[in-house]
């Protein structure tokens, strides 16, 4: 127990996700009740990441004798943008009361992710139901909501009266940790304030919180406080606890929010024990915050394009031990990483056409060294059509380059930087995808670039391949420091570094391992692309409309 409050990351700890709710609709279903139209109902299941298995997940209710049903009953679904959620809405005709849906007629089936449903225009996805050889099933259209309690900030603060003394010399170093209960009745810590030193009357600083940490949405949930007395050693001593909930504290400061600090083992020994002091809620309130689905809803395209590293140090693509190895078997890491970014970020770009770099090589016919050459062999036009697209042209360059070097960064962020620097009202949102396995020969000259594409829509994504050292790419990646060039410090974090080694599946399992290097990889995509509209005072548009829209995508 002690050793999780010294451990806790705020930055590390998953906070409970979005939850979308799913509506579903589907027109013109398959009439098989010979004297009256069918009874329908829409069986979602869920796909396992590592076993392919498919789980069900819930069930519409049935609607009596219509082929075009709406559904009243939703699905809530928790969303991660880094996740691939695979979806499967299986249709039945239902003809009897067995619970068992084997025993129903199959109208018709669709696959789809999460993702899908949210990235397409107003969040609305229409999908032509198949699965009867010969027979048109109709459509099946679904809608994506974001539940509301999912965007609000509290804020508050509080302050202790009369905390037990805890050190010999001196009074206590209190501070509060507060733990979120779980639907299993355990306890996850969710936040910690800071330590204020040698008194028993402190007051913390103000602090803000989702309220999803707090209370994952369910209001009346328990919020369970302890009050430590912190130590050098990291052995803080416990001096008490309360419990509270988020409704109680959303009351604001009155003679409820007063809390009385117990210590349990005190309580049992002594019988004058009262308390070991008292919590007071000194101020709360609740703001809405803009979300990442909003931007997504009202029209925010994620721009990805890839950079890919064809120095010689990959060694010769011809032969097992290289990097860039092409074996009809199995993918390279170069290729996983490409497609397992890739696959997740396609579903919020509604054009699906990626534009593809690769750097360090001499290109044909004359030998010139490029660090920003498009993989398609058309320096008009760089841009692949979907991720296959780009894999085709990745080992299609392989058999036209000759892999050379040295590893320069700088040219393909500035390239890219650019490009984003034409459409900074929120419309579009660049992400970076570098795949590298090497050291950069360019520090310098990146350092600067990566400083320069901190204020525009832009993320950077580098995967470190192969067996290399790749301590100096920690320098950019600004968690622990943020980057800086020449005494400018970045305005934004905006580049994530992962070597792919640490996500390989030890049995072998490629699908395993490209899910591991996209979740951790993407998980920060959605707070930098907020943290770029906070700063520069953009707001989602509102979500659109799903008639068609005329293109308004612009590429590099």
């Amino acid at each position: 127990m002690m050793a999780s409050i010294g451990e806790f990351d705020p930055l590390n700890t998953r906070v409970p996700a979005t939850k979308i709710e799913v509506t579903v609709s589907c027109r013109s279903l398959l009439d098989v009740d010979t004297f009256s139209k069918s009874d329908p109902v829409v069986v979602l299941y869920l796909q396992a990441v590592g076993t392919k298995e498919w789980r069900e997940f819930g069930r519409t209710e049935v609607i009596d004798n219509t082929r075009n049903p709406d559904f009243v009953r939703k699905f809530v679904l928790d969303f991660f943008f880094e996740e691939k959620q695979n979806l499967r809405f299986d249709v039945y005709n239902v003809d009897s009361r067995s619970c068992n849906i084997s025993k129903h007629d199959f109208l018709g089936q669709t696959f789809c992710t999460l993702g899908e449903i949210i990235g397409s225009t107003g969040g609305r996805l229409e999908r032509t139901l198949s699965g009867i050889p010969g027979k048109k099933c109709g459509v099946i259209i679904f809608t994506a909501e974001e539940l509301s309690n999912c965007r609000d900030i509290a804020t508050m603060q509080l302050c202790a009266n009369k905390l037990d003394k805890k050190d010999f010399f001196g009074k206590s170093d209190p501070f509060l940790v507060f733990y979120r209960s779980n639907e299993d009745g355990t306890f996850t810590i969710c936040h910690k304030t800071e330590v204020i030193k040698n008194t028993l009357n402190p007051v913390w600083q103000p602090f803000t919180i989702p309220v999803r940490a707090l209370c994952n949405g369910d209001y009346d949930r328990t919020v369970k406080v302890d009050v430590y007395d912190w130590d050098r050693d990291g052995s803080h001593d416990f001096i008490g606890e309360f419990t509270t909930s988020y409704r109680e504290l959303s009351r604001g400061q009155n003679q409820f929010n007063v809390y009385e600090v117990l210590n349990p083992k005190k309580k049992g020994k002594k019988k004058k024990y009262i308390n070991s002091g008292t919590v007071t809620l000194l101020s709360f309130k609740v703001e809405s915050e803009y979300t990442f689905v909003d931007f997504i809803r009202g029209g925010t395209q994620l721009n990805f394009t890839v950079a890919i590293d064809f120095t010689a140090s990959n060694g010769n693509p011809s032969q097992p031990t290289s990097l860039h190895y092409m074996s009809p078997y199995q993918m390279n890491a170069y290729a996983m990483a490409l497609k397992a970014v890739g696959e997740i970020i396609q579903d919020y770009d509604s054009d699906k056409l990626f534009p593809a770099y690769g750097f360090g090589a001499k290109l044909p016919p004359d030998g010139k060294i490029s660090h920003a050459f498009p993989l398609s062999g058309d320096s008009e036009s760089p841009n692949c059509v979907g991720i296959e697209g780009v894999l085709e042209a990745y080992f299609q360059s392989l058999r036209t380059v000759q892999l050379y070097g040295p590893t320069n960064f700088a040219p393909v962020i500035n390239k890219v930087a650019n490009c984003a620097a034409e459409i900074t009202d929120g419309s579009q949102y660049f992400v970076l995808l570098m795949i590298t396995d090497g050291v950069i020969s360019d520090m310098v000259q990146t350092k600067e670039a990566v400083v320069n594409a901190a204020s525009l829509p832009l993320s950077i994504i580098i995967v470190g391949v192969g067996p290399a050292e790749f301590d100096a790419m920690e320098e950019l990646d600004g968690d622990e420091v943020r980057v800086s060039s020449r005494g400018r410090l970045a305005e934004r974090d905006i580049v994530q570094f992962v070597p792919f080694r640490d996500y390989i599946d030890r049995s072998g399992n490629q699908v395993l391992s490209m899910a591991r290097l996209a979740k951790d990889v993407l998980a920060e995509i959605p707070d930098q692309l907020l943290s770029f509209m906070k700063s520069r005072g953009i707001e989602p548009r509102p979500a659109l409309s799903s008639s068609p829209l005329p293109a308004l995508h612009r590429h590099i």
